[in-house]
């Protein structure tokens, strides 16, 4: 029952503690990050794997080398309880929630900046809801659930290497002059690394809510979005929760018109707890199934 024990230590450990509010490990990897950037940056895709290599590769060996010590379970709570955001991203959340429901426009606008990357100045409180939800939604895959699936699935280097090449993606994976061919391996090995996830989440948001509808919504929607595995999470969120989604959005001072994700009404304010709420219930159903799982293997490993 290794895996069940550690995952939820780390769950609950999370729950309790939330961020090192010090030094988090993520914060000093994205300074090491820009060290490297600035040192070895070219416009070229062969820069930006070796940058990505030498970033990953090292912190997955050490992680790979410690699971040969006889408390390395000590060191997969540690590990998965860093790669995990669950209590920050609700408390993000939470913050956008409590200055719209004051009627600090001000303060959402800036609460919802550290959840997404859209131009937030000009939001009303719609656009700061709707914003808030949709990075709700993508982040339960991002920071909580691709993290568990990675663990699972190749123990502590798995979950280092997802997280540490999602904190890549978000600092590298961007289209534009100066990351269009140096992110370039940044995106696409977080691509890779996402696909089964973000399709897990999006089964797990679909199985918690609104099954048909949720279903519906990512078989048709999932594709058009831009990202590949973000558009299949949020836009079966989107359809359990019965909410309307996307749509025009300023990013870098230019309106980009996303599609409609999900169906239903406009977001609201209480819609933020619904959200978070639907990756609460997804836990438990990742948290039921890796406990069975582990059972089941453990009663055939015996039964041999």
């Amino acid at each position: 029952m290794n895996i069940t024990l550690v995952v939820l230590t780390a769950l609950l450990m999370d729950a309790w503690l939330g961020e090192p509010r010090r030094f988090h490990p993520l914060v000093g990897f994205g300074k090491l990050a820009e060290l490297t950037e600035r040192a070895i940056y070219a416009d070229s895709r062969l820069h930006g794997s070796l940058a990505v290599l030498l970033m990953v590769a090292p912190l997955i060996l050490l992680t790979t080398c410690i699971n040969f010590i006889s408390w390395h379970v000590a060191i997969d709570v540690l590990v998965l309880y860093l790669a995990i955001g669950w209590n920050s991203l609700g408390m993000h959340a939470s913050k956008v929630k409590h200055a719209l429901l004051a009627d600090n426009l001000a303060a959402a606008r800036h609460q919802v900046s550290l959840m997404v990357s859209r131009d937030t100045a000009e939001l009303d409180r719609a656009g700061i809801t709707q914003g808030t939800i949709e990075s709700v939604l993508e982040n339960g895959n991002d920071a909580i659930l691709g993290a568990i699936f990675w663990f699972v699935v190749a123990g502590a280097p798995g979950a280092i290497a997802y997280r540490l090449v999602n904190t890549l993606d978000a600092m590298w994976g961007y289209r534009n002059e100066r990351y269009r061919h140096f992110g370039w391996a940044a995106a696409r090995l977080d691509d890779c690394l996402n696909f089964i996830p973000a399709r897990l989440t999006a089964l797990s948001y679909a199985l918690t809510g609104e099954v048909r509808q949720a279903l519906a919504c990512w078989r048709t929607q999932g594709a058009i979005w831009k990202s590949p595995n973000a558009g299949p999470v949020m836009a079966a969120g989107a359809g359990s929760l019965s909410l309307s989604l996307g749509g025009p959005a300023c990013y870098h001072s230019k309106l980009e018109f996303r599609p409609l994700l999900g169906t239903g009404h406009v977001p609201g304010i209480d819609d933020i707890d619904r959200a978070l709420n639907l990756i609460k219930r997804s836990l438990l159903l990742w948290l039921v199934i890796i406990c069975s799982g582990e059972g089941f293997i453990g009663y055939i490993a015996s039964s041999a």
